[in-house]
């Protein structure tokens, strides 16, 4: 009798599994239409966002102004109907501007005089980290902890963000006049650095038709904060090959120069790889790409497809591969091509 109780558990648990997947799979196709009715083209880009939010992860967008970056995060909040925050990063932002500051106040009934904490604009669900790289490493930091942690910690008191939490993060080029380099502590919370290239001619065509004429841009919401933190359950639960752990790692291990396997080219080129954070990224993000793709396992196929977002901004390159005018996406390549899939 208990035998036949359990095992009717376990199917009506399964059933809610796969019904929570087929949620995850109709989510995604929706949230994509309802972002393309405002962001022309940049399908890799969406694809990259959403993978990103169903694992709960966060994003660095970087691309030169006028691509769009902006509004496809405040779409994103906005079809999503969760609370946002915009922070706009500038040379004199202050760590308390981000996070919030204790002030005095005072009890009318009293007259006693008591230290409040006035939360800050990092206190939503979508937080819009708009040009992130200019303001100095001091105040970039501010986001550490909420990042990680998803908890904020002020005068000794720890506040609880409120989940689902994200920081989409914007940047200019580090080129561009007014910009600081990202600490490598802040770039490695990031799950994906997403890199927004120029539109093709017909799509700017397209853009400039759009922005420039009477053009209805309602979105609908098909997705809440409940069914984001639904997915990122059960896309935990999504099994992974010991092989596929295990290629994934060797990935990774293979852009470290300290490590006696690398190859010779990230020896040479090469002055900081990825750590662990990487590693664990590419397996989570493979567990969503997976399911958009209709499998419940993660493939090869899966690493080696978010090998580029997940390293570009965790593998710093030396001033001889700056020489030789070899960029990060030539290294990444090359990494894909030098680390063997292990034979089944």
């Amino acid at each position: 009798m208990e035998s036949t109780q359990a095992t009717e558990e376990d199917r009506s648990t399964q059933e809610d599994h796969l019904a929570v997947v087929a949620r995850l799979k109709e989510g995604r196709k929706q949230m994509t239409e309802q972002l393309k009715k405002v962001i022309v083209g940049q399908d890799a880009v969406l694809e990259e966002v959403l993978i990103a939010l169903f694992a709960g992860g966060h994003c660095l967008i970087t691309g030169v102004p006028g691509l769009a970056k902006t509004l496809l995060i405040k779409t994103i909040a906005d079809i999503l109907q969760l609370k946002f925050n915009r922070i706009q990063f500038t040379p004199d932002l202050m760590p308390a501007d981000v996070v919030g500051t204790e002030i005095v106040e005072e009890d009318l009934t009293t007259g006693h005089r008591i230290m409040k904490f006035m939360k800050g604009p990092i206190f939503a669900n979508i937080l819009l980290a708009d040009e992130i790289n200019r303001s100095p490493p001091k105040t970039q930091s501010a986001l550490l902890e909420a990042m990680e942690e998803k908890q904020v910690t002020a005068a000794g008191v720890t506040h609880a963000m409120t989940l689902p939490f994200f920081v989409l993060a914007t940047q200019n080029p580090i080129e561009l006049e007014g910009t600081y380099p990202l600490p490598e502590a802040q770039l490695d919370r990031f799950m994906f650095k997403i890199v927004i290239d120029y539109l093709s001619e017909d799509e700017e065509v397209s853009v400039v038709n759009n922005t420039t004429g009477v053009v209805d841009k309602t979105v609908s919401h098909p997705l809440s904060g409940q069914d984001l933190l639904d997915f990122q359950k059960i896309v935990r639960q999504v099994p992974v090959a010991e092989s596929v752990v295990r290629y994934a790692v060797r990935l990774v291990g293979a852009s470290r120069p300290t490590n006696p396997q690398a190859p010779d080219f990230v020896k040479e080129w090469v002055s900081w790889g990825a750590g662990l954070r990487a590693s664990q990224n590419l397996i989570l993000a493979g567990k969503v790409r997976a399911l958009f793709e209709g499998r419940y396992h993660v493939s090869y196929h899966d690493i080696q497809a978010l090998a580029h977002p997940v390293l570009r901004h965790r593998v710093l390159l030396n001033y001889h591969a700056e020489a030789e005018r070899i960029d990060i996406q030539q290294v990444v390549e090359r990494l894909i091509k030098a680390v063997p899939v292990p034979n089944l």
